[in-house]
């Protein structure tokens, strides 16, 4: 008998998302009993307001919910969409270049797909989101990291882009504010960066989806709105899961140039088609609707940023810089490495967040996932007496 032909060889080499791998880590020794808290997973504690949950419910009773719609999306999603883009991007767009997605991974895919082609080199930023470096990979590209330390507040320059530029670079990925990092680049970085890239002719894949998630004053200054002519080349990913408490609701856009827009609407019309309905009218509400509970959401956020960066400084060995921006820190643990914790000698990230969730019960995501070891990124979109308990763990098991 024949042997059977063998699976993808391109599926076969992509990763499972780390960040989501450790939260089932942490979920799973919960389910068991043990006392877990994780700070692994990017999604807020909050409930969905109520005032989107009651959009949903009135579009459940609409048979027209029921039925396809256009494969890029509902025509008053995409306007709203297209208003947010102006208010908070300050770019103007028609809703005819917004395509919404199942989430803001869809939009990161799709982004990927319709500029990537073979061999191109996409410039990454590093710390960067798991996902990325996947994406490009399955669009056929080639991810390059520019890495940026604690030093640098984990920013990456021009200098740095330019000494990694070669013919073959075809596009840049820019996210401000970062996951993982929590960093924000100023209004100064974002322009020249974008002037960087409209003089090399580059695309830009700027992922937007914290930018209403600011502080201490920081703004999260779009390219587009920082230098307007990088608009013809730049595609914009965003969506309702963090600034709305909607992560469950997989409802996300991308917004671009016409042509970019076409033909990433040719690849979902063959894809998904369009995302469910009653999440489509839930995200309308949440966008044109009163944003107070997003700013309540907002401040709370704030105090625990404020929290958590003072608790993990009084850790010896650890370096906090301060985020100003998404819901994550990034601590450079490179300081704790080499010494002995409860009978282990961690040497890497990956071997330290195995040490803290076994000795702690504390989940923590490592640098690796993210790019070089030394680094944990936590998440403190949890709650206020979980989040201070995680940290009175963490100042236990590392107490000199």
């Amino acid at each position: 008998m024949t042997e059977r032909a063998p699976l993808s060889r391109k599926l076969s080499a992509i990763a499972e998302s780390a960040t989501l791998k450790v939260d089932a880590k942490a979920k799973a020794l919960k389910a068991d009993g043990k006392d877990v808290i994780s700070y692994a997973a990017g999604e807020p504690d909050f409930s969905t307001p109520q005032f989107i949950v009651d959009a949903a419910a009135e579009a459940l009773a609409d048979p027209a919910s029921y039925r396809y719609t256009p494969a890029t999306g509902l025509a008053a999603l995409r306007e709203a969409v297209a208003a947010k883009t102006l208010r908070d991007s300050g770019l103007e767009v028609s809703p005819s270049q917004v395509i919404v997605t199942n989430g803001g991974k869809q939009s990161v895919y799709q982004a990927f797909q319709a500029v990537v082609n073979p061999g191109d080199e996409v410039l990454l930023p590093a710390p960067y989101w798991t996902t990325y470096p996947e994406a490009v990979r399955l669009a056929d590209g080639i991810p390059v990291e520019v890495f940026a330390g604690a030093d640098q507040d984990y920013k990456v320059t021009v200098e740095q882009l330019e000494a990694a530029r070669t013919e073959r670079t075809t596009v840049l990925v820019f996210v401000s504010p970062s996951n993982p990092t929590g960093s924000v680049y100023t209004a100064e970085e974002t322009k020249a960066i974008g002037e960087w890239a409209l003089e090399h002719g580059i695309w830009v894949i700027s992922d937007e989806i914290y930018q209403n998630l600011t502080y201490e004053g920081a703004t999260a200054t779009s390219i587009v709105a920082a230098v307007p002519e990088v608009a013809g080349q730049t595609i914009l990913v965003n969506g309702v899961a963090k600034t709305y408490a909607m992560t469950g609701w997989r409802v996300g856009w991308m917004v671009g140039p016409a042509d970019a827009i076409k033909i990433a609407g040719n690849l979902q019309s063959h894809l998904s088609s369009n995302v469910n309905n009653v999440a489509q009218k839930a995200a309308i509400a949440a966008l044109n609707g009163p944003q107070t509970e997003a700013e309540q959401m907002r401040e709370a956020f704030d105090r625990r940023r404020r929290l958590i960066v003072s608790e993990l400084s009084k850790i010896d060995g650890l370096i906090v810089p301060n985020p100003l921006g998404a819901f994550y820190v990034y601590p450079d643990v490179q300081g704790l490495l080499g010494r002995r914790w409860g009978g282990v000698t961690p040497t890497t990230s990956l071997e330290l967040a195995d040490l803290i969730l076994e000795q702690a019960e504390v989940a923590v995501v490592p640098g690796e996932a993210f790019g070089p070891s030394g680094y944990i990124r936590m998440s403190y979109a949890l709650g206020d007496d979980q989040l201070l308990a995680g940290l009175q763990r963490l100042q236990r098991l590392f107490a000199s």
